[in-house]
């Protein structure tokens, strides 16, 4: 099967799972909120699809091999960080079904639907312009690894992670669960975890990167960290 294949089979399977769990949860299919969740997902798949396959090929690649080569550090972050992700859509689901948060104005659930694409689309940006973008951390010598400067690396060093950490602040207020920020910040620390070690393995490790950093003084948040 080629990795082209078996990514779009991945990522059909992870949308399968994110409804069940949403609609399973909720135990109602008519809930509005979780297919603004799922439509808005494949939207962005599609999209994502459409830039990706004829111009990073070797992304998509890359990333069809899941956590094969990683850090062994890195394999049990990554793992963890499912729990809270994975988790807050049961936890939205049961918000639904047992009415925890009173519903939020419709401005805090558009606000959320813009967070959730905007941070998937600086994700995108950064896959477009890394192409060495991985689900895991390890240096790819097979493939000539060097640190990336263009496109969001020139504004943080890990603008992948800035997407994903503001796309699901997005999906909380998307999906009209205040409980949800508990799910956002456990995420939020295993991203900093994550980063921190990440970033001393590429200094210690890829080509390039420590002058970058040098260069690039924050990491996720510009002016900030």
């Amino acid at each position: 099967m080629s990795p082209i294949i078996l990514r779009i089979l991945q990522l059909l399977v992870l949308v399968l799972l994110q409804a069940v769990l949403l609609f399973v949860s909720a135990g109602d299919l008519r809930w509005q909120a979780g297919w603004w969740y799922i439509g808005l997902y494949v939207l962005m798949l599609a999209a994502a699809s459409f830039v990706m396959i004829p111009h990073r090929r070797e992304v998509i690649e890359e990333r069809s091999k899941g956590a094969k080569g990683g850090k062994r550090w890195d394999t049990w972050l990554t793992q963890l960080m499912i729990l809270p992700s994975l988790g807050l859509l049961v936890l939205a689901g049961l918000d639904q079904r047992w009415s925890w948060t009173p519903p939020l104005p419709a401005w805090v659930r558009l606000s959320g639907a813009f967070l959730f694409v905007a941070g998937y689309a600086l994700v995108l940006w950064a896959m477009y312009a890394n192409k060495f973008f991985s689900q895991v951390v390890r240096i790819q010598t097979e493939r000539g690894h060097v640190a990336v400067t263009d496109g969001p690396y020139r504004i943080v060093r890990h603008p992948g992670y800035l997407g994903m950490t503001i796309s699901m602040l997005g999906a909380v207020f998307l999906l009209d669960t205040v409980y949800g920020l508990a799910c956002w910040l456990l995420y939020l620390v295993l991203i900093l975890l994550r980063i921190a070690r990440e970033d001393q393995t590429l200094q210690a490790e890829l080509p390039g990167y420590r002058e970058y950093a040098a260069r690039t003084k924050f990491r996720l948040v510009p002016g900030v960290w």
